[in-house]
């Protein structure tokens, strides 16, 4: 199904997008389209982003030790 843009100003909008992307003003508005629609989808929280690498960083096993300026020093042979 076409769509007619009548608005001089989303038209210049598509025109500058396909421009800058090397596209069709067709191929610009696909491309306007997809990136708002998946900009409204719901957020995943960071913190349910977060907590695999959190697990993964929680299962490696402390020494007890410092890792203080001398420690780091050390890894430089200074």
């Amino acid at each position: 199904m076409p769509l007619n843009i009548r608005s001089e100003a989303v038209n210049r909008l598509a025109e500058t997008l396909a421009s800058r992307a090397g596209a069709s003003k067709t191929e610009a508005v696909r491309i306007a389209r997809t990136n708002e629609l998946a900009r409204q989808e719901p957020r995943v929280p960071l913190a349910e982003r977060l907590k695999p690498l959190l697990d993964e960083l929680a299962a490696i096993p402390r020494t007890g030790l410092d890792a203080d300026k001398a420690f780091h020093d050390s890894l430089n042979d200074e």
